[in-house]
């Protein structure tokens, strides 16, 4: 039987519980999981793709089935040279399925052996994005319940450096 492998994209800028509920959710269905952190110059991070990869080895380190890695370019390239098929991709409400549908298609229409499989968030988690969790930790909110204690530390440390927490 061949082994059902999935790549899970993403910035992960940083990494919260619902993206960790994606991979942990998309390990019943797939054997292996390449966690990848997308390096997209045309965007301004707060981690940089060698602080993500690494926040997420941290956060995945109990996973045996999951690996975690960077690319640039496409996405569809980077599955060719990972010979997988299937990209996992999550949703949190219904405008990211228009976006991520968009997404989808134009990978399809690039290359036709590539399918999209789209996995809802847990509802705890579906009402926050990385983006809300930079905001609220800049503030020196409480993420706890949003992201692993190692990235909390994370973004305690680079908000503490910044001058701004």
């Amino acid at each position: 039987m061949n082994e059902r492998v999935a790549i899970y994209p993403g910035d992960f800028d940083p990494v919260t519980y619902g993206h960790l509920d994606i991979i942990v959710r998309g390990l019943t269905i797939f054997d292996r999981i390449i966690v990848t952190v997308l390096n997209n110059s045309r965007r301004d991070f707060l981690f940089s793709v060698k602080e993500r990869v690494k926040l997420l080895q941290m956060a995945t380190s109990t996973m045996a089935a999951v690996t975690i890695d960077s690319f640039n370019g496409l996405l569809i390239d980077y599955a060719d040279q990972k010979k997988v098929h299937t990209i996992l991709r999550g949703l949190r409400a219904a405008s990211d399925f228009e976006c991520e549908l968009h997404i989808a298609v134009i990978n399809k229409n690039l290359n036709p052996n590539i399918e999209t499989c789209f996995m809802m968030t847990s509802s705890k988690y579906s009402f926050f994005n990385s983006s809300m969790v930079k905001e609220a930790a800049g503030c020196g909110g409480s993420v706890s319940n949003l992201v692993p204690p190692c990235v909390e530390e994370a973004l305690k440390n680079k908000f503490a450096a910044a001058g701004k927490s």
